[in-house]
């Protein structure tokens, strides 16, 4: 093979494994993300994407060096093997993760035109493999001692030249490449629309109509529905995002800060696109408690939401409270709206007439300790119907509870080590939800379904978790304890009271 072309072969790909490693270790984040997506397993992640970088390095370096280049040329066509068939494994699947493979310089999902690239790279690297290691490789910089000074000078403004040339095409081409994604885009959307449809073909659900209704799969799987969510008994906030979306991304940490600053007053529940896999890279674990996730746009669509971040407010009783809030700062203004129609319902003024299509003050009337328990009965999950008057006899705590509630999920374990305390109060756990999902738990204490949330507005309750005393006459013996580490006081009291005895 010809000196010149085995010299070009070394440097193109001394070239591409050298750029590939330097930006994998700049875009580190985006780099184990793809492995997750590409299959690796979690656990080896970290690992891999710091290895990876590194022996893409050692590839190149080890191209330059005569004494080592067939070493060089060995390494590329095992990574490149291996690259072709990860990638060719996953589209037969019909699974095309993004691929990082050239960091932050290049990403895009990975397809058959990836790996034809990866396999004409290999066919070089297979060339260099087939000289064989006594090969006497021509030298990168033999030839400079025959150069004079201004051709020297030349070469290095060729040079120059050809890097200026080579940024400027890199430019161009990206440039190019967003607008056809833009105007896909927009042909899309327009292929959409009815043929006699303007700009603003996309109806959004008028105020006070009944909110279009949902049924998705949250991160951890569970069905989540605009029920279960309203069944909190507080307004829903619906935030529209997306995994790839920057303002989405830049607006988490508003939105978890939301959460926990408004859990009395506000349900916030984001409404992402994009696999599980995909979220669970952009959300930082347990930073949200309601993440569901929807096919495609079908249910931005019925809210009339045409962008993302959007946020959509649906009332207590399950109308559409607000127009479509695009960007943060309509957002972040929906959100304070909200706060001050709180704290304004908080000292008795109306500000929603009625609840999950019930008739309700505007606030929720707690009983105070001494007063006889409202009376409850509820289907189990065997369907048995269970009366709070059986109870008697027995101090008993009335946990009001969601299986589809974060906070409830991260409470799991603490109620397990509850359940195992023979002195503990008696448990009674009310929950929204399905049977089945109720089950899942794995809870050993009596679990009724209360799908409605009325027996916990019947104990004050606003939402979950949230527990109640009851004694064994049937009377409240607590205050309302709302989240995990009040209601874990209230089993701690409860047994101080059994060894006092």
């Amino acid at each position: 093979m010809d000196d010149v072309l085995l010299l070009l072969a070394r440097l193109l790909l001394a070239g591409v494994f050298g750029v590939a490693g330097v930006a994998k270790l700049v875009d580190r984040e985006g780099s184990r993300r793809a492995l997750g997506e590409f299959g690796v397993p979690r656990p080896l992640v970290p690992t891999i994407g710091l290895l990876l970088p590194v022996l893409e390095l050692a590839v190149a370096a080890a191209l330059i060096p005569t004494a080592t280049v067939w070493w060089g040329a060995v390494g590329a066509l095992v990574l490149l093997c291996i690259f072709t068939v990860v990638i060719g494994v996953n589209y037969a699947q019909g699974r095309t993760p993004e691929c990082h493979c050239l960091g932050r310089i290049h990403a895009g999902p990975a397809g058959w035109p990836l790996v034809i690239r990866n396999a004409g790279l290999a066919v070089v690297a297979a060339l260099l493999v087939a000289q064989g290691r006594e090969h006497p490789w021509p030298s990168l910089v033999g030839w400079l001692h025959e150069v004079t000074p201004a051709q020297g000078i030349s070469i290095l403004c060729g040079l120059l030249l050809l890097a200026v040339l080579a940024v400027q095409g890199w430019l161009l081409l990206n440039v190019l490449r967003q607008n056809g994604r833009l105007l896909l885009r927009i042909e899309a959307l327009e292929a959409a629309l009815p043929p006699d449809a303007g700009a603003n073909a996309l109806v959004e659900p008028s105020m006070a109509t009944s909110a279009p209704p949902f049924a998705l799969p949250g991160l951890n799987g569970n069905v989540v529905t605009l029920e279960n969510l309203l069944a909190l008994g507080k307004p829903v906030l619906l935030v529209f995002s997306d995994p790839d979306c920057g303002p989405c991304r830049a607006l988490l940490p508003d939105l978890a800060r939301w959460e926990r600053d408004h859990a009395e007053s506000l349900t916030l529940a984001l409404v992402s696109r994009g696999t599980p896999d995909a979220n669970h890279a952009k959300l930082k674990t347990g930073e949200l408690s309601h993440v569901l996730l929807q096919k495609g746009s079908e249910i931005a669509d019925a809210y009339g939401v045409n962008g993302t971040p959007t946020a959509v407010m649906v009332r207590r009783d399950g109308t559409v409270g607000s127009q479509a809030a695009p960007g943060a700062d309509a957002i972040r203004a929906l959100v304070q709206q909200s706060a001050t129609a709180a704290a304004l319902s908080r000292e008795g003024a109306s500000t929603d007439g009625h609840r999950n299509g019930r008739s309700h003050p505007a606030h929720i009337v707690s009983p105070t300790v001494g007063d006889a328990a409202p009376s409850l009965r509820l289907p189990d999950l065997q369907g048995r119907s269970i009366d709070l008057s059986d109870l008697g006899g027995r101090e008993t705590v009335l946990l009001f509870w969601n299986p589809g509630c974060g906070f409830c999920q991260r409470m799991l374990p603490d109620l397990k080590a509850w359940e195992s305390q023979s002195e503990a109060p008696m448990l009674l756990v009310i929950s929204t939800g399905t049977a089945e999902a109720n089950n899942a738990m794995g809870l050993q204490s009596t679990v009724v379904l209360d799908p409605d949330f009325t027996a916990g507005r019947a104990f004050g309750a606003s939402g979950t978790p949230s527990a109640i005393v009851i004694d064994e006459e049937g009377r409240i013996a607590s205050a309302l304890a709302a989240g995990a580490p009040s209601i874990l006081d209230l089993a701690r009291t409860g047994r101080q009271r059994a060894h006092a005895l």
